[in-house]
């Protein structure tokens, strides 16, 4: 018993003697493009809550919502060359560098919901695949959280893919510009957080933006009273990629903090998105927004034009690699031919 209190002492100081030991916190310099309102900017702040709490403090997280020091395309670079530590945007962004990172966000249409684009991530050699694009760039992909299919909002109807025809509208960079042009449609690449404006101002007819849910948030249905849903045309995946140099220097625990909560942001997303939007097309309708459903003749001609888009996009080593990656995923699931 004697042995007792010079022990506790003993691990006292040995317990203070490490915790001074330890370097001082990590602080990440994050940038999303979604603003703190909408629902996938409340996500992202849970997830900084979460990594602060699991690792007590050690990692702090400065997070920049709606893409407030540089533009959304701009901020993978940005990452890159130390302005921010990590880029919370997505892949698809980047296709002007590589038409790969088309198929590192979304790939248009492959896809029926978002546990199916996590396991080809998680279980299908996807995150290593990505890494293998990123980090010759400079970049770690970290992981993925995708809020599921997206869609359209519009000032005009949006039946079919007829309606496409001379269709002005708001696109992200990549695959989409290629396949809605081939539909008939006129996209225009702006920054995500300058489509209010432009749908105010008639610029734009419509916009491929977000989901519902995040589309209201955005407030886009202020003015566009015509939209799809459920989503087919688009489920793109939001990333969490780190300056390469910047992820090495984290010890292990640090970089497993990270990975794990994108891990736990993705199911929380993804669930909490299926329930929101649920909720939100009732609401929307309630209110006299047109929702349409596309008949299955319809999703064929669009599915149709995607596929052909997929070989026409995927130009370069990188990109036909991760296409095949998916497609081999898809077929082996049952979900594609």
């Amino acid at each position: 018993m004697k042995l007792a209190k010079p022990f506790a002492l003993a691990v006292t100081a040995a317990a203070a003697m490490a915790a001074t030991s330890v370097s001082a916190a990590t602080t990440l310099r994050i940038q999303t493009h979604f603003s703190p309102e909408t629902l996938s900017g409340q996500m992202a702040a849970k997830y900084v809550e979460d990594v602060q709490t699991m690792s007590n403090g050690e990692i702090e997280i400065e997070m920049f919502y709606s893409s407030s020091v540089v533009k959304s395309v701009e901020t993978f670079d940005a990452a890159v060359n130390g302005i921010l530590d990590c880029d919370m945007t997505g892949g698809a962004y980047q296709a002007g560098k590589n038409p790969a990172f088309q198929f590192a966000g979304d790939l248009l249409g492959g896809y029926t919901n978002p546990y199916q684009q996590m396991s080809w991530m998680l279980h299908g050699g996807g995150r290593e695949a990505l890494n293998s694009l990123y980090n010759s760039y400079d970049m770690e992909f970290v992981g993925w959280w995708i809020p599921g299919p997206e869609s359209l909002s519009s000032t005009k109807p949006i039946r079919g893919v007829d309606d496409f025809k001379d269709w002005k509208f708001r696109s992200p960079p990549g695959l989409a510009t290629l396949v809605f042009s081939n539909l008939g449609a006129s996209p225009i690449v702006m920054d995500f957080n300058e489509i209010f404006t432009a749908l105010e101002t008639g610029i734009i007819d419509g916009a491929d933006a977000a989901n519902l849910t995040n589309n209201v948030g955005l407030g886009l249905y202020d003015i566009a009273e015509h939209t799809n849903y459920p989503g087919f045309h688009s489920m793109p995946a939001d990333h969490l990629a780190c300056n390469k140099a910047v992820w090495d220097e984290l010890p292990e625990h640090h970089q497993r903090i990270l990975t794990v909560a994108m891990d736990s942001l993705a199911l929380h997303n993804a669930t909490i998105n299926e329930v929101k939007n649920s909720q939100t097309a009732k609401d929307l309708r309630a209110k006299g927004v047109n929702l349409y459903e596309w008949s299955p003749e319809e999703l064929a001609k669009f599915r149709a034009a995607v596929k052909s888009g997929w070989t026409e996009f995927a130009t370069t080593d990188e990109s036909k690699a991760l296409l095949k990656s998916h497609i081999d995923f898809l077929v082996n699931l049952g979900l594609m031919k």
